[in-house]
C-alpha cells in the first residue's frame, strides 16, 4: 500500500470534518497479517482498510462479517468496535455509485463484465441486482460459470458467456474487471471491434488505459476506476466515522493525489 492515494482522499477528509484523525498506508506481508488484525483491535484505532491480496484471508481474523460482504466472499474495510473486528465490502457498492454520479443508469441494461476474478465479484454481486442481464465473461469459463451461478437465481438473469464473438454489440455497458491494463504493454481484455457509439466501457483500473481509449474511438462512453475508489473510501468514512462523507473534497484531494 505504499503507493496508496487513500491517505490523501480521507486525511482531506478528517481534516475539513473537524475529525483528530489520521489515515495511513502500512505495508503488510501475508505472515503480517494476524499482527496487523490484532493492532487494529487497539483503542485508538478506527479501522483499516485491506487490499489485494488480503481481501479474503482477512475474513478468518475477523470477529463478524456484514451479509454482503460474506455473500461477496471478500472484505476490503473493516471496523473496530470495541475490539470486536467487522467486515465489510465498498467495492462494489461504491462502482454503483460511481455510475450513479456519472448519470449512468444500470436498472434494466444489459450488462458485460470481463473477469471473475475479486474485483468482478465485488460489482457483480449488486449489477446482479438491478441490472436487466448480467453477463459474465472469464478466460477460465469454469469460474464465470461458478459466479453465475451464484448470483442467479430469484428471477435474476445471470449467466456466463464462453465466446465474446458477436455478443459484445449485445450489451449495453461493458465492465473490465481484469488487471489487463496496468502495465502499458498488456493487451487488451477483448477485441473491441463490436464496440459500438451509445455503449458504456468502464475498467476498474483508475487511469485512462489503451481499452478506454480504443472504446472512446469508437463513439462509447467511458469510465475508469476513479469513481469506484473514491466512492468505496467515501463509504468506508462513513462505516468508521458514522458521520456524513464530505464527498466533494475527497474528490478534489484524489484528483490532486493522481496527479
Amino acid at each position: 500500500m505504499g503507493h496508496s492515494v487513500s491517505p490523501a482522499m480521507h486525511n482531506a477528509a478528517f481534516k475539513h470534518m473537524g475529525l483528530d484523525i489520521t489515515y495511513k498506508a502500512m505495508l503488510v506481508t501475508s505472515d503480517g497479517l494476524s499482527d496487523a488484525a490484532a493492532w487494529a483491535r487497539g483503542a485508538d484505532v478506527l479501522g483499516i482498510n485491506v487490499t489485494v491480496p488480503h481481501k479474503e484471508a482477512i475474513i478468518g481474523l475477523l470477529d463478524h462479517m456484514d451479509p454482503e460482504a460474506r455473500a461477496i466472499g471478500a472484505v476490503n474495510t473493516v471496523v473496530n468496535r470495541g475490539g470486536s473486528l467487522e467486515g465489510y465490502n465498498t467495492d462494489g457498492k461504491g462502482f454503483i455509485r460511481a455510475l450513479e454520479a456519472d448519470g449512468i443508469e444500470v436498472a434494466g441494461t444489459r450488462v458485460l463484465v470481463l473477469g471473475a476474478g475479486g474485483a468482478a465479484r465485488a460489482v457483480c454481486y449488486y449489477l446482479a441486482r438491478e441490472a436487466g442481464g448480467l453477463y459474465i465473461y472469464n478466460r477460465t469459463p469454469e469460474r464465470a460459470r461458478r459466479l453465475a451461478a451464484e448470483l442467479g437465481g430469484e428471477g435474476r438473469t445471470v449467466s456466463a458467456i464462453e465466446r465474446l464473438e458477436g455478443f459484445l454489440k449485445r450489451v449495453d455497458i461493458v465492465i473490465n474487471a481484469t488487471r489487463l491494463g496496468l502495465d502499458a504493454d498488456d493487451p487488451l481484455p477483448c477485441d473491441i471491434k463490436d464496440i459500438r457509439p451509445g455503449q458504456t466501457v468502464c475498467d476498474l483500473i483508475y487511469r485512462t488505459t489503451p481499452f478506454l481509449r480504443e472504446a472512446a474511438a469508437r463513439g462509447a462512453t467511458t469510465v475508469d476506476g476513479t469513481g469506484m475508489l473514491l466512492y468505496q473510501g467515501v463509504l468506508a468514512l462513513e462505516l468508521w466515522t458514522g458521520e456524513k462523507a464530505p464527498v466533494g473534497v475527497m474528490k478534489e484531494a484524489l484528483k490532486r493525489a493522481l496527479k
